[in-house]
């Protein structure tokens, strides 16, 4: 298991979050009195009209490719949510169609496609949580495909109806393998240490200006550790969208399943 999903899936989201900006902040406090200690304000200060320019060009670069991860990060969360919205609609729609088969057959149908979606619901979304996928929701899947298959229609109407069920049953599969690829994928690990990198030598940058002020220096530098822990959390929370306390949930089979079972 990947480390950010490990943490996701055993540290509540928020302690987290909480931890993350605590630990940036605190090591920018250490290290500033350190420096100042160390490394007199009047020698820093010769510095500055030159760290200016340098620090702007940094600054620049890091936020840039922060901010990209930030929005590659919500579009692959969005768009699992929206995988998630159309595999409910393909089931919803498998369900609907089942009116012009044989009372035997539509019952079959039913009653799996319900235990499909319960299943889903009650043990696959726990297993995604951790990357994995559910051996019952598997089984449940090929008992529908080999229903479909062995099904032989009695008229056109059925015939129709036969290949766009078939056709909404490979798609609510095709929709569930993406389902399970964004659960058990994330961020790869180079760019976290790039992330991770870059804010030390950003928040580094600001720490060497020379000010008189010292309360003012720790005041600014802490917000600027604050701002990029806080981003780089964002990033963590969304980045596997199946795990954690801001995840993905599994309201739209929910809400499918009373229209299920009173039909």
């Amino acid at each position: 298991m990947p480390f950010i999903q490990f943490l996701l899936l055993n540290v509540p989201t928020v302690l987290l979050g909480f931890l993350i900006i605590f630990i940036y902040v605190f090591l920018t406090v250490i290290s500033l009195v350190i420096i100042r200690k160390y490394y007199p304000c009047q020698r820093r200060k010769s510095h500055n009209d030159i760290a200016g320019f340098i620090f702007a060009t940094l600054g620049v670069i890091y936020a840039v490719i922060l901010a990209f991860i930030v929005v590659v990060t919500w579009e692959d969360f969005d768009k699992a949510n929206e995988i998630t919205s159309k595999e409910a609609n393909c089931i919803a729609s498998l369900y609907q169609d089942t009116t012009t088969f044989p009372a035997e057959f539509r019952q079959l149908i039913k009653g799996e496609l319900t235990e499909y979606v319960n299943a889903i619901v009650s043990d696959e979304w726990q297993k995604m949580a951790k990357g994995k996928r559910s051996s019952k929701v598997e089984e449940i899947q090929g008992k529908l495909v080999r229903l479909y298959s062995g099904f032989q229609p009695k008229n056109e109407t059925q015939k129709i109806f036969l290949m766009e069920s078939v056709k909404k049953m490979n798609e609510a599969s095709e929709m569930r393998r993406l389902r399970l690829i964004y659960a058990a994928t994330g961020i790869h690990p180079l760019l976290y240490a790039i992330l991770i990198t870059g804010s030390f030598i950003t928040i580094a940058f600001a720490m060497f200006f020379g000010t008189e002020n010292h309360v003012e220096q720790l005041i600014m530098t802490s917000c600027l550790a604050a701002m990029i822990a806080f981003a780089l959390f964002t990033i963590i929370a969304l980045d596997y969208p199946f795990t954690g306390t801001f995840s993905i949930e599994p309201d739209v089979f929910i809400d499918m399943l009373p229209s299920l079972i009173s039909k």
